[in-house]
């Protein structure tokens, strides 16, 4: 069972994804905070699983707050949820380390397998700002935000893995990347897995940031 918290400033959004998510056999809502430094306080009582987390909130905002979480819970995963279409937002969320940027029009079963990508270890990005988080990332690697990967293990990826990690850069999902190379979903899921594994990465985020940067690179 999958241990969420939902973290936003407005009450009548947190009991309605709580009504839903509870109606799910696959999830639990451990806690529910209205505010930054609230959802600071529900972890300390109980560790969840994802958080989902709101952007603007009073005290602490979903951006700090992701910081502040990833410091001393680097195993919790946040998804960001927001009605703000920000650049400045994405960026911070991400390099802090969300493992999703999702806006809140999103169909509750959308946001379902969401959650579920992401508790996985996937990254998850809304498709309507896909394009946006792509320039961020060429971003994050040209304002000095690197990525270090042992070489050698990075020498040893194979032809195959290296045009997966070049359509993950260009923000392709699992099933795009399956149409172009020709593979099943599942076969470019346990790819990603080796990849990341061999490459001490710890979500498609990170990967997609390193390999940006390797394009950069002279």
């Amino acid at each position: 069972m999958i241990k969420i918290l939902i973290a936003d400033d407005q009450q009548l959004i947190r009991e309605s994804l709580k009504l839903w998510l509870e109606s799910k056999d696959e999830f639990l809502v451990t806690g529910m905070a209205g505010d930054g430094l609230a959802v600071l306080d529900c972890i300390r009582k109980t560790v969840p699983d994802i958080i989902l987390m709101d952007i603007r909130m009073p005290k602490l905002d979903g951006v700090q707050c992701t910081k502040a979480i990833k410091q001393e819970h680097p195993e919790i995963k946040i998804i960001i949820l927001t009605t703000f279409d920000d650049d400045e937002y994405v960026y911070n969320a991400l390099k802090y380390g969300a493992s999703g940027y999702l806006l809140k029009g999103i169909a509750l079963d959308d946001l379902c397998s969401a959650i579920k990508t992401v508790y996985s270890g996937q990254a998850m990005i809304n498709p309507d700002i896909a394009s946006t988080v792509l320039k961020l990332f060429y971003k994050m690697a040209n304002e000095g935000f690197t990525l270090s990967v042992n070489k050698k293990k990075a020498d040893e990826l194979t032809a195959t893995e290296w045009k997966i990690v070049r359509e993950v850069e260009k923000g392709a999902s699992n099933r795009e990347i399956s149409q172009t190379l020709n593979l099943s979903e599942g076969t470019v899921r346990n790819y990603l897995s080796t990849i990341l594994d061999k490459l001490g990465l710890r979500d498609r985020t990170q990967l997609a940031i390193w390999a940006v940067q390797m394009s950069l690179e002279p």
